[in-house]
């Protein structure tokens, strides 16, 4: 495992996540060492880029808030160059991923030679806000019949991504919607795509994803015939 924990850089998007962002990092390099980490600032107005320099990341910075598509696309373009990078961790910047987690997706790739990891939540049972245990069961019940597999989460943004799948597909949205048109074109370019449990916080965290309008961009997206 150590491999491809060698070969791992975590991309983290991040926007006003000045608050939370050094415990991430800390807890990152508890759980897996002294990893490449990329934070991108989507345009903060916060100190989210002076936090990440002081923390040791990569800071890569948009003059203003494009979305969290744009955010991660600029990260795969930057980590697409790195010939020594095989897999880009992304992981959320509000806490509500567990870096504890981290050894479960590189087990699950290791064993399944997967081309990417997705975390799956638990929703029933769990404090996950109503709309978006809605957003997410719906969302992934059409994703399994747009792809012809079983998709158990398709809006986590705790993944483990190989970069050949980033060098093949180019992300056209821009808002929180980007990740399930990755999985859609990946999916269709036959990427070998497995999913694994993890804890995820919610209460105390700050999310900036919307309700409705962003499950009807997600379903959007889902319908959106691709070339």
């Amino acid at each position: 495992m150590d491999s491809i924990v060698r070969s791992t850089s975590v991309l983290i998007p991040a926007y006003n996540a000045g608050t939370s962002l050094e415990e991430l990092v800390n807890r990152l390099r508890r759980s897996v060492g002294d990893m490449q980490i990329i934070v991108v600032d989507d345009g903060s107005i916060d100190n989210t880029t002076e936090i990440a320099h002081v923390v040791g990341a990569t800071v890569l910075r948009h003059d203003g808030n494009r979305g969290k598509g744009a955010a991660l696309q600029t990260g795969f373009d930057f980590l697409k160059k790195q010939a020594d990078i095989e897999f880009v961790l992304t992981v959320d910047a509000d806490l509500q991923h567990q870096p504890e987690d981290i050894h479960k997706f590189f087990s699950t790739q290791q064993q399944t030679g997967a081309d990417i990891v997705i975390g799956w939540r638990e929703r029933a049972g769990t404090k996950m806000p109503v709309h978006r245990i809605l957003s997410n069961t719906l969302t992934s019940m059409f994703m399994s019949l747009k792809t012809g597999m079983k998709i158990k989460d398709s809006q986590c943004g705790f993944r483990l991504i190989r970069k050949r799948v980033l060098e093949n597909i180019q992300l056209e949205s821009r808002g929180y919607e980007a990740e399930t048109e990755l999985l859609i074109k990946a999916a269709r370019l036959k990427f070998k795509i497995e999913f694994v449990p993890v804890h995820t916080v919610y209460g105390s965290e700050k999310s900036y994803m919307t309700h409705w309008a962003t499950t009807m961009n997600f379903i959007k997206v889902i319908l959106r015939k691709y070339s």
